[in-house]
């Protein structure tokens, strides 16, 4: 059977990236495909065999010596190291194609001409902006930022763009610059999937060539979850605690809807959030970080879920498990959501950033009749049943696989042609 090379630089569930990561090599392996994964050495990293071929851990923000910073920083940059021990992995495994999820920062767009050079197909998954832009969100400390447009990769600097401070800011604004000029990217991808729309549309604005994209929504395996449609009295939010995902937008708007809010999850802005919360007497549960049955409770009890985000979103995991267990989402207006939160027939959109408008939305879903929200909530499970299938990305999968010249298309496996 072929053999996948799956390259990643967290080999453990830290985000959404890092989740379809692994579960796109499971999914592969219950095909019958052999499975070989190339990361960074991280405390909390999964076991691997695989794991002697790792690169050294690097992590923004930590405490380094000066000359630790030095060399690490080379590494963000282009990494030696990482090309070094991408050719051993492959001189000994063999793998016939490689699937490369999030891997600036850490193991460097360097090793896609290790790929190319030892005759491996690579198809990337577009997780996030970062082939377009720097910092990977188009989003900096003062909100959207696309300033960087046409290369002018020096506004990330000005703007301290990467983490609120110039050094970040510059190194991440060389790592571009030189893969931009180098064109690595493109000229060593040959494939990128990417799960919305939206992102196409934004890096086709950027400069890119449309044919190089293949839209390939998120999956989330329904039959995992076990739906509840019933409507609790309450709504929850459950994902990182970041500045991106306007949480201060959503606690402002739970104290004057007066709407009963859990929020579930860990991150910078928790203490924040808390001290908010306070501040304004909102109706929020920190419910903290839960994983698995504890998190799916939490969820089933809801009345809808909500996602207030006020950057460009791809195709958020956590709308998936939501619609698959059966509630409906309030979401933000922006980027991919409303490929997923569908106005009226699997949640409600408000405006993104706009107080006012979530308020008015969460008042909404609360005074509605119970028959609605479970109406909506059993439109979403379909929905992912359906347009967000395993089925189907599988089968779109193994056709991008195929036209490279690996594994068999849907059409050999006898798999339905629309599932497309």
């Amino acid at each position: 059977m072929p053999h996948l090379l799956s390259i990643n630089s967290y080999h453990y569930r830290r985000g959404g990236a890092d989740a379809v990561y692994l579960d796109h090599a499971a999914l592969m392996e219950s095909l019958g495909w052999r499975n070989t994964f190339f990361s960074m050495h991280f405390p909390e990293n999964l076991p691997c065999e695989s794991s002697e071929y790792f690169v050294d851990e690097i992590q923004f923000g930590h405490r380094y010596t000066a000359w630790e910073k030095v060399v690490k920083a080379t590494k963000v940059v282009y990494s030696f190291e990482a090309q070094r021990k991408l050719r051993r992995l492959i001189a000994d495994r063999r793998p016939d194609i490689a699937h490369v999820h999030n891997i600036y920062h850490h193991l460097s767009p360097s090793i896609l001409s290790v790929l190319n050079e030892l005759g491996v197909p690579a198809v990337m998954t577009a997780h996030d902006l970062k082939i377009a832009c720097p910092n990977n969100k188009m989003l900096n400390a003062r909100g959207i930022c696309e300033r960087c447009k046409g290369g002018r990769y020096f506004q990330v600097i000005l703007n301290r763009c990467v983490l609120d401070s110039v050094a970040a800011s510059a190194i991440v604004a060389m790592e571009s610059s030189l893969h931009r000029w180098l064109r690595t990217y493109e000229k060593y991808l040959d494939r990128i999937v990417v799960p919305s729309r939206f992102f196409i549309d934004k890096f086709v604005e950027w400069g890119w060539n449309r044919d190089k994209f293949v839209h390939v929504p998120n999956f989330v395996d329904a039959t995992r979850f076990e739906p509840c449609f019933e409507p609790g009295r309450h709504l929850v939010y459950f994902g990182r605690l970041a500045h991106e995902k306007g949480l201060f937008t959503l606690v402002r708007a739970a104290a004057r809807a007066r709407v009963p809010l859990v929020l579930v999850g860990t991150g910078p802005i928790e203490d924040e959030l808390r001290q908010l919360a306070a501040q304004i007497d909102a109706p929020v549960e920190f419910a903290g970080y839960r994983t698995g049955a504890s998190l799916y409770s939490i969820v089933r009890g809801a009345r809808a879920t909500v996602l207030p985000s006020e950057w460009y979103e791809n195709s958020p995991i956590s709308v998936l498990e939501s619609l698959a267990m059966g509630k409906p989402v309030i979401g933000a207006r922006i980027g991919g959501i409303p490929e997923m939160v569908r106005d009226g027939e699997t949640g409600w959109l408000f405006e993104s950033g706009n107080v006012d408008a979530l308020e008015a939305a969460m008042r909404a879903v609360m005074d509605s009749p119970a028959s609605e929200v479970v109406s909506l909530g059993r439109q979403g499970r379909r929905l992912v049943e359906t347009e967000f299938s395993r089925e189907r990305y599988t089968a779109s999968m193994l056709d991008i696989y195929a036209t490279l010249g690996v594994g068999v298309s849907r059409n050999e496996l006898g798999l339905c042609p629309g599932h497309a």
